[in-house]
């Protein structure tokens, strides 16, 4: 790890500071992409196949043309795309007067299409009678995801007890509150798209090539974001086609998704079936692993499921495939892959743990891999919290039906800041300070961040300062993806906040008399260091004159580091008769270096456990087979977790300022699967090995149905 640069006086970072946002989100000022309207715009709607696989034989158009509230129509099928392999799958565009009018003619566009077969379960896919759904074939085997390290036959000999399961998660789809969309308005050859994004600066280079025309011709702007979860980096289809629409059509153009599109095109965290293979000592010490694992992303790839996860085995063979079905395409979703590996690790760890009648925090603690002071200080305060010493009197425990259990769960993320992350801090002579960079905020509070920063290097208060993001006019910013937003922008803020500082001083240091160098600000003061004297901040900024100090800076290692690390402690109560599954109480305990806003770092903990037990209970994508179609595409059907699911969440944070900053939005999604999976174990006495954990699967397990 790089030597951290001294941060300074903290008086801002590491407290509760509300978001800057905060009051125009509740009140209903914040204007996000699904809000702006502008004058004489017109509203798109894409034609999506209804059928999971056919050619494209014709798109007439022409009907759709002569609708009176048409102004423009696309084809959106080019001859190297004449086959659609989902139903949901763009076929042709319109804009129009108004959305009624723009439905209506969609339902004018005359398509022929040639029905072919299609499957969307994958074991039938991986069939060697299955239609071709990929050109690389149903089945692919990255040689990437295929390992091997030491000597499995000989770690599994060489183990006391050996347990193999299976373990199973389906398709979880993306539940962003604000749909994808865009709009889009041309001026000669200037395009502005106001976008729901999670990289505004990658958008503007997305719509500068796609258009052949240079960056600086293509604005984008995302004042706020309704979440992203890693399926809102490009402008997707629906952007471009906005574009292109609003270019045909002379005309601003607004194009939001549908709940249903959301759900059939926009992204997917892929399902994974992982069969696993593990041994152990009598001692506890993991001899070998083994992993044979398939996976859908439907016309795409799984991406990586990295088994083993957490625990170091020496001995470790993993097999990964990745499964083609007629369905729409996988997308990042926070923390890839993870979340699956943890479900399966955690379980399999609680059940050799079992095999070998020890307890499974100590067996956790004897063989992780980080084996360091944080996750084993993690263990212990987590363990204290939920009060792990009683699990044992708590397994099956409860009044009537209802039994209570305990279990706990992993995870480790990277969270690293990286480089091409720019920021501007601007020191007016009135004193205020401008903090700026072409980052989104989707939901984590960096608007909030990077003022609070900027701030306290210039020894300001919070109000101090003014945040700006959203902008791709803005210097180029980081995208919301991978934890790196936070590692990434605030280290870039924070050079830009000192070396901003450096040169007021050396400008006014003459002025003040005295040298530069015993300058320091705090408290909204400029003063000389040791001797008392001081100067009020704007009594100082005053002598620039009519110029500002402005200083643009790059992200730069000393700042920020990687590596986080979370353990989540679950209790539970499962009703035996009915087999519902209630959270009682979650403890997750987390480290992300050093803590900027405590407050929206709890947040962002408790987001994630919210979202890993909607994953765990509730959610699961229903794709028929006989007609191909999801079954399921709507908040009626597909469930996600509201408030009765919702357990008592005591999120405790780990402020390492000696680590620097490490992004945290990731590690809180991966290790509540296995913490719910293990804490209705130790409830009921009988392994759910499947998502979501609905009541039917409860009541399998327990012999009663079925």
């Amino acid at each position: 790890m790089a030597e951290m640069k001294d941060w300074g006086p903290r008086y801002l970072t590491g407290t509760e500071v509300n978001r800057l946002d905060a009051a125009d989100k509740v009140t209903g000022r914040a204007k996000y992409t699904y809000d702006i309207h502008l004058p004489g715009m017109l509203y798109g709607k894409i034609l999506r196949s209804p059928h999971p696989h056919a050619k494209v034989v014709k798109v007439d158009l022409s009907r759709a043309e002569a609708h009176p509230g048409v102004k423009a129509v696309v084809n959106l099928r080019l001859p190297e795309r004449e086959t659609v392999r989902y139903a949901g799958e763009e076929v042709a565009a319109v804009a129009a007067v108004s959305p009624e009018a723009a439905e209506e003619a969609l339902r004018w566009i005359d398509v022929a299409y040639e029905e072919l077969p299609f499957c969307v379960v994958e074991e039938e896919s991986m069939a060697p009678v299955a239609p071709q759904i990929h050109p690389n074939g149903n089945v692919e085997v990255p040689r990437r995801r295929q390992r091997e390290q030491g000597d499995i036959e000989a770690g599994f000999a060489g183990a006391d007890q050996v347990i193999e399961a299976t373990y199973r998660v389906p398709v979880q789809t993306h539940s962003s509150l604000e749909p994808h969309g865009a709009v889009a308005r041309w001026e000669g050859d200037e395009l502005t798209v106001w976008c729901s994004t999670q990289g505004v600066v990658g958008v503007q280079g997305n719509l500068a090539d796609w258009f052949r025309i240079p960056k600086s011709q293509v604005r984008v702007i995302s004042e706020h974001v309704g979440g992203g979860f890693g399926s809102k980096f490009g402008p997707g289809v629906e952007g471009l086609v906005a574009a292109r629409l609003a270019r045909q059509a002379g005309a601003p153009v607004k194009l939001m998704l549908s709940r249903k599109e959301e759900h059939l095109c926009v992204g997917n965290r892929p399902s994974a079936i992982m069969k696993i293979r593990m041994g152990a000592k009598k001692d506890g010490g993991l001899t070998a692993f083994h992993s044979s694992s398939y996976g859908t992303g439907g016309v795409t790839g799984v991406g990586n499921i990295p088994l083993p996860y957490v625990f170091q085995v020496p001995n470790r063979k993993v097999e990964l495939k990745d499964v083609h079905i007629n369905a729409g395409g996988a997308r990042a979703m926070r923390a890839p892959g993870h979340p699956q590996a943890a479900f399966a690790m955690d379980s399999a760890m609680d059940e050799l743990a079992g095999a070998l009648g020890m307890d499974p925090l100590a067996f956790r603690k004897q063989n992780d891999s980080a084996q360091n002071e944080i996750r084993l200080k993690q263990y212990e305060i987590g363990a204290e919290r939920i009060g792990w010493h009683r699990r044992n009197r708590v397994a099956g425990s409860g009044e009537g039906a209802v039994r209570r259990g305990i279990g706990v769960g992993c995870g480790l993320w990277g969270g690293r800041g990286v480089r091409n992350t720019f920021a501007e801090v601007r020191i007016h002579p009135d004193g205020s300070v401008d903090a700026s960079s072409a980052t989104q905020d989707i939901g984590t509070g960096i608007r909030t961040l990077i003022a609070m920063v900027a701030a306290e290097e210039l020894g300001l208060r919070l109000e101090d300062v003014r945040s700006h993001i959203g902008d791709s006019r803005l210097p180029p910013g980081r995208a919301s993806g991978g934890s790196t937003t936070t590692p990434s922008t605030v280290p870039a803020v924070k050079i830009a906040a000192r070396q901003a500082k450096e040169q007021l001083f050396e400008r006014v240091a003459s002025v003040l008399g005295v040298e530069a160098d015993r300058l320091e600000a705090r408290d909204g003061r400029v003063q000389v260091k040791g001797n008392g004297k001081r100067w009020d901040w704007r009594e100082v900024t005053a002598q620039l004159g009519g110029d500002s100090v402005a200083v643009m800076a790059e992200w730069g290692a000393g700042f920020s580091s990687q590596g986080v690390a979370g353990v989540h402690f679950m209790e539970v109560e499962v009703d035996v008769e009915t087999g519902r599954i209630q959270p009682v109480r979650v403890v997750a305990v987390h480290d992300c270096g050093l803590v900027v806003d405590k407050l929206t770092a709890e947040s962002q903990i408790i987001g994630g456990v919210i979202g890993g037990i909607s994953y765990a209970l509730l959610e699961n994508r229903l794709m028929d087979e006989l007609t191909g179609i999801m079954l399921n595409p709507d908040f009626e059907n597909y469930k996600i977790a509201g408030t009765l699911e919702m357990p008592e969440i005591e999120p405790i944070m780990m402020d390492m300022p000696e680590r620097g900053v490490i992004g945290l939005g990731e590690a809180p999604a991966i290790p509540i699967l296995g913490a719910l999976a293990n804490a209705v174990h130790n409830a009921i006495g009988v392994r759910v090995r499947e998502l979501p954990m609905t009541p039917d699967k409860v009541l399998a397990a327990l012999g009663r149905v079925g």
